[in-house]
């Protein structure tokens, strides 16, 4: 994707959080995947979209990517010396534009095209994209699951190469087996010559004379595919992994293409997750906060203690190191922060309003006469 900004791909600023290239991301490539958007040039756009979003949402590849242009870094340059050019791609002989040099460019502009790649040669098939909906927990310990969706295989009869079993493809009569064809044009600059697809062979360079009875002619068949995918724990929402050659059949024998398993996570009710550490709120008194006391804490791996020392205020964080979600890219687990509120109670009984105007008078203050009075004046207290 040379020359494109991947940030203008995304349609996100330059200084766009993770939280919005990954959106970004999920919207365009909802939006162009080829399953879905059949138009012209959709599956090119994916493409693009997913090379972009690959680069932004990995750190390291972005810092690259924003300091030298490239997601590999100065090596990513080609190794050009100082001055040098040769790392952008090929301004390399033909007076810097590359390729086959003048010919090429004259070319391009009278529909030459330039160099015709070998329409025999090996293609990849195309990738596919599977969207997957995890639980909050799923994400976080990973799990082994088995899933099916649709792809072109290639056909089980002619094992892909199109024609009726005892029969081969022949090389096309009217292009010779190169898969286009030269026409001559009459133009004010003179007589040109330019390189059209075969019509006989659409570009394939082979003729079929007697066709597969099971895929057509075609070397592929639909089929309902399945594959075991072993998630690993600590993904998050928006991420995604691939799975070499669980894509669709390639041509000539060429190799499958890739299953990209895009990852949606549900939110938990309980926790909320950035990155690898996990939050959670947790209410408490204002007699433990004042005391200090020992609670319960839920975390992703169970229940643990969490000391409150006296005079705890509202708001404040307990970090409980190696609690949070497993490293995709590094060692051990991140943690988990714990933030306490501390909540006034409603309703009283008798003998807890009795200790609370002692409390009050022990400490100099004067209870109004409104209710909730000295009540608002602890949770003021408290909160600051």
């Amino acid at each position: 994707m040379a020359g494109k900004d991947y940030y203008e791909v995304l349609g996100v600023s330059k200084d766009a959080s993770q939280a919005e290239i990954k959106k970004a991301y999920r919207q365009l490539s909802k939006k162009y995947h080829p399953d879905i958007n059949k138009a012209p040039g959709a599956e090119e756009k994916f493409k693009e979209i997913t090379e972009a979003y690959e680069v932004l949402s990995d750190e390291q590849k972005r810092s690259n990517y924003d300091q030298y242009g490239s997601a590999d870094g100065p090596q990513g340059f080609g190794g050009a010396g100082a001055g040098g050019a040769g790392g952008f791609g090929g301004f390399g002989d033909a007076g810097g534009f590359g390729g086959g040099g003048f010919e090429d460019i004259f070319n391009s502009f009278f529909g030459g095209g330039g160099r015709s790649r070998n329409p025999n040669a090996p293609q990849p098939g195309r990738d596919l994209q599977y969207e997957m909906t995890l639980t909050f927990e799923e994400a976080i310990f990973g799990k082994k699951t088995k899933i099916k969706y649709s792809r072109q295989a290639q056909c089980h009869t002619c094992h892909g190469s199109g024609a009726k079993p005892g029969t081969s493809p022949e090389t096309c009569h009217n292009c010779g087996g190169s898969g286009y064809v030269t026409t001559e044009t009459n133009t004010p600059l003179g007589r040109m010559r330019s390189q059209q697809v075969c019509p006989v062979c659409h570009g394939t360079g082979k003729e079929i004379k007697e066709k597969c009875p099971t895929c057509g002619g075609s070397g592929h068949e639909e089929e309902r595919h399945e594959v075991e995918v072993n998630i690993p724990a600590g993904v998050d929402d928006g991420q995604q992994m691939r799975l070499q050659n669980q894509g669709e059949a390639g041509e000539n024998g060429g190799p499958y293409g890739d299953l990209f398993i895009l990852f949606n996570v549900k939110p938990s009710k309980v926790f909320k997750r950035d990155g690898s550490d996990i939050y959670l709120d947790k209410d408490i008194s204002f007699t433990q906060a004042a005391l200090g006391d020992e609670i319960n804490v839920q975390t992703v791996h169970g229940n643990v203690k969490l000391k409150i020392p006296a005079g705890t205020q509202t708001g404040s964080v307990f970090r409980l190191k190696g609690k949070g979600a497993p490293r995709l890219r590094g060692n051990g687990n991140g943690d988990q922060r714990v933030t306490v509120n501390i909540v006034t109670p409603k309703n009283l009984n008798k003998g807890q309003k009795m200790a609370l105007k002692a409390y009050a008078e022990a400490s100099g203050e004067k209870v109004g006469n409104g209710k909730g009075h000295f009540f608002d004046k602890m949770k003021d207290a408290f909160d600051n």
